[in-house]
């Protein structure tokens, strides 16, 4: 497995992992598939503030992360929300870890002092994921998402760099 810096070509293999996300599961509050031109918009757009990283295997993209804004207000400059999304067959792995690893000493290089996700809850995969990855409890919205017919919760998570 390689990890390196995102480019604007993976977004079919990014699309290709984000797709199951969107239409499987409640991990993002997306409903609609994103085309792959608005996924190469994201890419760029998020890549040229923000760290953006893609787990390779066999030349595939196979898991990615990234930060971006947790707020546009300048206060929050030094704060991001992390997002990552691994192939829904290669869970289990090893690869969530060591890419969230390689994006915050990457955060750290740049300066960002505090890391923040929000995930879907009930979903006890990604608290748990989090919570080995040193994330802590901040907070709990409490059915404020609609997909699949049923209301879901966020929970806040915090790990502080």
């Amino acid at each position: 497995m390689k990890i390196r810096n995102v480019r604007k070509e993976d977004a079919a293999d990014i699309l290709e992992i984000y797709s199951y996300y969107v239409e499987n599961t409640a991990v993002t509050f997306e409903i609609t598939i994103p085309s792959l031109q608005q996924m190469e918009e994201r890419i760029t757009d998020i890549s040229s503030a923000y760290p953006y990283l893609v787990a390779e295997e066999c030349g595939k993209v196979v898991a990615y992360c990234y930060a971006h804004a947790l707020n546009p207000r300048e206060a929050y400059k030094k704060s991001v929300e992390l997002s990552i999304y691994v192939e829904k067959n290669h869970h289990g792995k090893g690869i969530g870890k060591s890419l969230y690893s390689a994006l915050e000493e990457a955060l750290k290089e740049a300066g960002f002092d505090a890391l923040y996700a929000i995930v879907t809850f009930p979903d006890e995969g990604s608290v748990a994921f989090h919570s080995k990855c040193g994330f802590s409890m901040a907070g709990k919205l409490t059915d404020c998402g609609e997909k699949f017919g049923r209301k879901w919760s966020v929970l806040y998570l915090e790990k502080h760099i």
